[in-house]
This record gives structure tokens, sequence and C-alpha cells, in this order.
């Protein structure tokens, strides 16, 4: 899944292709996919892209006085094409593709070129809204500070944590609603700079509150700085090749040398090192303890 610092290069990336061009067409060829009937999409005909932005995960194309929001999920991407689309195959929404931004002839760049939006798998939770402002978005109304704000200061964070009392840190650096952006690699990616547990409560001292803030925004940061001026094909390879611990279960860790463990749940799983993170005692892993017994 596509977090903060994936999305901010997505943004920088669309933005230099797509400002100020003009829309011939969006097609969506996923109808599940599209979440909203009201502006119809052919509304976006004849407008010109203003900006692309972002909240949190969300993609935001401005178009004209509306918003073409997209939130890749899971396995949701973007990809570029230089010239005229090729005609879908198949039944609509049996593929990959959920829907198609074709630019006019309007003598910016090249007439046909655009977005294809793509998602892998069966299992299909890729979403778009066209909304005339982007809070009509559940999702986006719900969402907490961005940790790379300069409002989202330590103070913001440690009210943020003492609020959460009990909850494992993991799941709370997850949770959209109290900071926007963070996934499921980021956050096992924090949790390893800063050499905590993810199953650590979120009410901690200020010590361990400023070494948890500052492993954000050092991890966040570094990962921005990596992605900037990247194309978004390049984005997945450079994300997966400088993760420390998140989907590398089995291999050494790169700062102690110890294996990196793995917690698995019903849908998801997570890494971290027993060494620099859990005073070298491994953490049970239910489901994998449900299947020896």
């Amino acid at each position: 899944m596509p977090e903060l610092p994936e999305v901010t290069a997505l943004v920088a990336d669309l933005g230099a292709r797509l400002r100020w061009r003009t829309v011939e067409a969006f097609v969506p060829v996923s109808f599940a996919a599209l979440k909203t009937f009201d502006p119809p999409v052919s509304a976006l005909v004849g407008l010109r892209v203003n900006d692309v932005t972002r909240h949190g995960k969300f993609l935001d194309l401005e178009i004209g006085g509306l918003h073409l929001v997209i939130h890749l999920a899971r396995a949701g991407w973007i990809r570029w094409r230089e010239g005229p689309p090729p005609p879908p195959r198949g039944r609509p929404g049996s593929g990959p593709l959920a829907a198609r931004l074709v630019l006019a002839d309007d003598g910016v760049g090249v007439a046909g070129a655009g977005l294809d939006i793509t998602e892998a798998g069966t299992k299909k939770s890729l979403a778009i809204w066209l909304v005339r402002d982007p809070v009509e978005v559940p999702g986006i109304a719900r969402l907490g500070p961005d940790p790379l704000s300069l409002e989202f200061t330590e103070e913001v964070f440690a009210s943020i944590l003492g609020s959460a009392g009990r909850a494992q840190i993991k799941g709370v650096l997850r949770n959209q609603s109290l900071i926007a952006g963070i996934g499921n690699a980021y956050s096992d990616e924090i949790l390893h700079v800063a050499r905590m547990s993810p199953f650590k409560p979120a009410s901690m001292t200020p010590e361990e509150t400023a070494g948890l803030y500052e492993a954000m925004q050092t991890t966040l940061r570094e990962a921005v700085a990596r992605a900037d001026g990247l194309a978004a094909s390049e984005l997945k390879r450079e994300k997966k090749s400088n993760l420390r611990v998140h989907g590398r279960t089995g291999e050494a860790c790169p700062v102690c040398g110890d294996t990196v463990r793995q917690v698995t749940y019903a849908d998801s799983s997570l890494q971290y090192c027993p060494t620099c993170q859990t005073g070298g005692k491994p953490l049970a892993d239910r489901v994998l303890s449900r299947l020896l017994k």
C-alpha cells in the first residue's frame, strides 16, 4: 500500500504531468470503485487540472472546481500513459484497470496521454470519488493531523499518545483518525528506529515520546527525500529496497544482525527485530500458534 512518502512523490510526479492539462474523458472501468454519482464524471470533460495534492494517503486531483479523489488501498497504483490508451480487454471490471483519465489535445502535451488507475488481485478496495469539496469524502473528513506538517509538534504527538492510553502503539501509528498517512510498512520502520515494541502501550514517558517523535520525523522525511523526483513506475521498487524490517521476515536486522521476526494477523502482518525492540524476546505469533496446535 502506498503511504505518505509514496503519495507525496506521486503528487509531485502527477502534478508536473497533469497541471494545466485539459480533460478529454474520465472513464470508470470498474464501477464498484466509483463511490459517487453527483456530480457525474462527464462534468470533468473540458475542465483543466489546476493542481494535484494529497490528504494523508488520498490523492486529490483538483479539476476545474471539482476534486477527483483517489485512495489506492492495498493493491492500487497509478500508471502514466504517454499516448492514447488501448481499448480495455475482457469484461469491464474483471481486469486490473479500474479507471482511465484521458487528456485532450490542448497544445501542452500528447493528445490521449493520461492515467490508468489499476488494482491488482481479486480483493478490490480501491476507491474513487468525484466531489465539490474533499471533506465530502468520509475518510478525509475523519483524518487526523499530517505528521510532516508544521503544526504536528512533539506536544501534539504527546497529546495523541496520552489520549490513546493503553492502546498498542503500532495500532495508534496506523490509525488514520489519529495520524494521517502512516500505514503498516512505515509504522514497522518507525518503531524499529525508535527501538520500541509494536505492542507497547501508547501512553509512555516524555523521554520515550520524544524518541518516538524523532524516529517518526526522521523515517518519514528520509523516505520522502529518497522518493523525491522519482516517477510513479519507480516508487514501489525504491520503497521496498530501503525498508529495514518490514517485509524482511527471516533476514538479518541491518542494525544488530538478529533475525527479523513476524506477527501475523487475519489480513496483515508486522515485522520487528527482537534484539532492537523487545529485549531479545520474540513476540507471540497468535496465528502461527493456532496452526501448530
